[in-house]
């Protein structure tokens, strides 16, 4: 089915922060599989362990204990200070598990319509529950209903949260992301959310982030809520956790952690033997080398490079993020880019029609982060 507007290029490679096409041309991967290779690709210890796994044991579901689920479920646990998981095939699944832990939680209370508390601009999937939370009225057209339960706030307004919770007392949770990704790489302020989290409390709600994109060292800490000083009640994160297979977790704690129970929730193939193994191994490479910590400085370095390529350009608004998780917002939509830089060799995303994304792998060395900002100031130079 035509779902997607593909480029017109096949890659049949890769290796480290680069891919090769079927021509044998070079790409710098900028986007990594819109923040999925986050170890980069043909990591050699991902690889080790994809295939003595799946020599080993691919798949037997979750009728049984899974070794290497547990396993990766005890790894995430102890970065993220969670107390449970469960585990899918996606980002959107994921949240779809954390909707129902709202909902679930909402119902014990004795709330008959559990309402979710979501933001303007937000993307959480495209099923049908993640696609209502979702705060973009585009990718929603054309497949109402809706899924009810969500009611919409502007991101960094607490005096809009303050006011749907003096309103509506079916209100049993926030869900929103650290930093919006489709939204234009959007940071929600810190004392907006410490606010949040405080809020969450007075009022017995849960605070649910989504770090589908931002987890995982993406923004500089494993998750980007540990930068900021609060820990929220569910955090759900994928992208990055497989580097390339699928994977998807819904972590919770406190009441939230216990809140599922046999026949609740399921799934046939999440967190079997073959993801879990690969996923266990990117946790543990992200967290012995330190690529959280390196995502923070390179991602320093990316943004005073593209802040001094770009100094003389009038159309930079603005060159903002965390980590390696960086957007440059231009005055203008600027989606051609994304065709003119492959023409240059360059992998890069527009998300909100006006905002370049750059989400290399967190590997990526101090000169690769040298050669992207040129790269970024030249496909500039070159937009017209």
């Amino acid at each position: 089915m035509p779902t997607y507007a593909r480029l017109p290029v096949s890659f049949v490679r890769g290796e480290g922060v680069y891919l090769f096409d079927s021509d044998g041309r070079r790409y710098l991967d900028a986007i990594a599989g819109i923040g999925v290779n986050a170890l980069g690709h043909a990591h050699p210890a991902l690889v080790a362990a994809v295939q003595e796994q799946a020599a080993r044991l691919i798949h037997t579901s979750n009728l049984y204990r899974i070794a290497e689920q547990e396993a990766l479920a005890a790894s995430l646990c102890t970065v993220s200070g969670m107390q449970s998981c469960f585990f899918g095939n996606s980002g959107a699944e994921a949240n779809e598990a954390a909707i129902k832990l709202a909902r679930l939680y909402g119902h014990q209370r004795g709330v008959d319509k559990p309402t979710i508390i979501v933001m303007e601009r937000s993307f959480h999937g495209r099923t049908l529950a993640t696609l209502s939370a979702t705060g973009n009225r585009k990718i929603q057209a054309g497949f109402e209903p809706l899924v009810s339960g969500f009611v919409r706030a502007p991101l960094n307004d607490i005096q809009a949260v303050r006011q749907i919770a003096a309103n509506n007392p079916d209100v049993v949770a926030v869900l929103l992301e650290p930093i919006q990704g489709e939204g234009g790489l959007r940071p929600a302020d810190e004392a907006y959310l410490q606010a949040l989290r405080a809020l969450c409390d007075s009022q017995q709600w849960l605070l649910m982030l989504d770090e589908v994109q931002t987890g995982n060292g993406r923004t500089g800490s494993y998750f980007a809520y540990q930068q900021l000083g609060f820990t929220p009640d569910v955090v759900t994160t994928a992208k990055g956790l497989g580097n390339g297979l699928p994977i998807g977790a819904c972590l919770a704690r406190g009441e939230a952690a216990h809140l599922f129970s046999a026949g609740h929730h399921g799934s046939t193939y999440g967190g079997n033997p073959l993801v879990c193994a690969a996923a266990n191994t990117v946790v543990n490479t992200i967290v012995k080398e330190g690529l959280a910590q390196q995502a923070a400085q390179r991602g320093e370095q990316l943004r005073a490079a593209l802040a001094r390529e770009l100094a003389d350009d009038n159309r930079v608004v603005d060159i903002r993020g965390r980590g390696l998780m960086v957007g440059v917002e231009l005055d203008r939509d600027c989606g051609a880019l994304v065709a003119l830089a492959l023409e240059q060799g360059l992998l890069v995303n527009v998300t909100a029609g006006n905002v370049l994304r750059l989400l290399p792998p967190l590997i990526i060395s101090e000169a690769e982060v040298d050669a992207l900002a040129a790269a970024i100031g030249a496909l500039l130079r070159a937009y017209h």
